[in-house]
């Protein structure tokens, strides 16, 4: 596949998945609202305004995905896949504050202690809890699939968003029944484990968007398969050096070979294309590979 289809797919894909998502999210807020409003359930009313703010995420995500599926200029040679980045450490700063936020008020409830004043929440509420959890579930596995199939750094956020939420609406179910069973303590307890999770996935998320951001190498593991699939080309008498650095979710290579030094340019040249053309084959997520050939004398 050529990078410029790549480029469409992943664009493609992104679009559908943040249109389900944001339609989903739409629908899924509007129930939860009007079940907390009507079973007096603040915990879902909460849950309901997290549930909104995914559709914030999911419009992030378009702007990032849009934008950095640009065509390289003469401004940015090397492309705009480093925007997707800024997105997915946005969404990740975002899951972070919506996490300490579900904390604090937590924490805030279970120092003061007084819970005589809390109104019981009906059973439309803890209904509406789980078809929360049940459909953020399935949202975060649906787009977390397709993250991985891109290759999308922004849409695994956005799925990690989902999975907050369903962890979000586990709490609120948790609370509800909890107050009806005589122990309205468990809501703030459940939230603040909630808030751990969702703040862990935060900083993996804004972990690995950094490290794209900042021209990290690949893994030796896969250094380990470029320099096997080079050496395999004929001429190629062995790598001297090589440098991979990912930039926002392709990667780029530089690489030094060497060939025997009798042959002429146009052969040096011929083997350094097959290099090229190899890695490039081989390793759809290349976008660029820089070879450069050393002269080795061969003993008579």
């Amino acid at each position: 596949m050529s990078i410029q289809n790549n480029k469409d797919n992943m664009e493609t894909v992104a679009m559908r998945v943040c249109i389900v998502s944001i339609f989903g999210n739409t629908i899924l807020s509007l129930i939860k609202l009007l079940a907390g409003v009507i079973a007096h359930s603040g915990a879902m009313v909460s849950d309901a305004v997290h549930s909104a703010s995914d559709v914030f995420s999911s419009i992030i995500v378009i702007v990032g995905v849009k934008l950095s599926a640009q065509a390289s200029d003469k401004e940015h040679p090397y492309g705009h896949e480093r925007l997707e980045c800024i997105a997915a450490l946005l969404l990740a700063n975002i899951l972070c504050l919506t996490g300490i936020g579900i904390g604090y008020g937590a924490v805030k409830n279970i120092i003061a202690g007084d819970y005589a004043h809390l109104q019981t929440p009906g059973l439309l509420a803890a209904a509406a809890a789980i078809l929360s959890i049940i459909s953020k579930e399935a949202m975060f596995q649906y787009t977390k699939y397709h993250a991985k199939r891109v290759d999308s750094g922004a849409l695994m956020a956005d799925a990690w968003h989902h999975r907050s939420d369903a962890f979000s609406s586990v709490g609120a179910l948790i609370g509800i029944v909890g107050a009806r069973l005589g122990f309205p303590v468990l809501d703030s307890i459940a939230s603040v484990v909630i808030c751990l999770f969702i703040v862990k996935a935060a900083y993996d998320i804004f972990m690995d968007a950094t490290d794209k951001m900042v021209d990290h190498a690949c893994d030796d593991a896969l250094e380990n398969e470029l320099r096997e699939c080079a050496c395999r080309e004929e001429g190629v008498l062995h790598v001297d050096i090589m440098r991979t650095r990912v930039f926002g979710n392709k990667i780029y290579v530089d690489i030094e070979i060497s060939a025997d030094g009798n042959k002429t340019l146009f052969e040096a040249h011929e083997i350094a294309e097959h290099v090229h053309d190899a890695i490039e084959r081989n390793f759809p997520k290349v976008k660029h590979v820089m070879v450069h050939v050393n002269p080795h004398l061969l003993s008579e």
